[in-house]
């Protein structure tokens, strides 16, 4: 083999090897900002979460529900003799 085809297969090694390098650093790129947008939508959902967690624990206090009941739907706790207890 002379020198020049071996010389040439080395530059052509070479610039193979080089659009392997930059291919793969675009690569690496794309995926660090496609990662980025994902921990920023992560890190919004998690304040969501927080938010309804903190809503939810507010709409289910004992008061709350018992203001409801009498205000909304009329309900009232009833009187001593209102109170049936059935045995078996």
């Amino acid at each position: 083999m002379s020198v020049r085809v071996l010389l040439a297969l080395l530059i052509l090694a070479d610039v193979l090897s080089a659009i392997g390098v930059v291919f793969a650093r675009h690569q690496h790129r794309q995926s660090f900002i496609a990662l980025t947008k994902l921990e920023r939508a992560r890190d919004e959902l998690n304040i969501e979460f927080g938010r309804l967690q903190l809503e939810q624990a507010t709409w289910a206090e004992s008061n709350r529900i018992d203001q409801v009941a009498r205000t909304r739907l009329g309900m009232k706790f009833p009187e001593a003799g209102e109170i049936v207890v059935v045995r078996p």
